[in-house]
């Protein structure tokens, strides 16, 4: 299992949740805010299948607005999840 942590701005949430939730991954949603010029972002948490990263890293390229000059759509962390346990 993979838990993906990934920061997007404010401004694209909405559409990337929308796009990863209607094909049928789960996703939550925690309000952040940035570093350098404090821009509001969102961190999602999307817990994953190790053969679903690069679909989803896929997906979120496609919602996510063109960024600024100088920014990023996102940043986006993977890590292996040892337990995965809904409750």
């Amino acid at each position: 299992m993979k838990l993906m942590i990934a920061i997007v701005r404010d401004t694209d949430d909405r559409q990337v949740i929308d796009a990863l939730i209607s094909r049928d991954y789960r996703v939550t949603r925690v309000a952040s805010t940035g570093g350098f010029l404090r821009r509001g972002n969102v961190t999602l948490l999307i817990g994953l299948e190790p053969d679903q990263v690069q679909p989803v890293l896929d997906v979120m390229r496609d919602a996510c607005a063109p960024p600024d000059a100088g920014q990023n759509r996102a940043t986006v962390f993977v890590v292996d999840s040892p337990l995965f346990e809904q409750i």
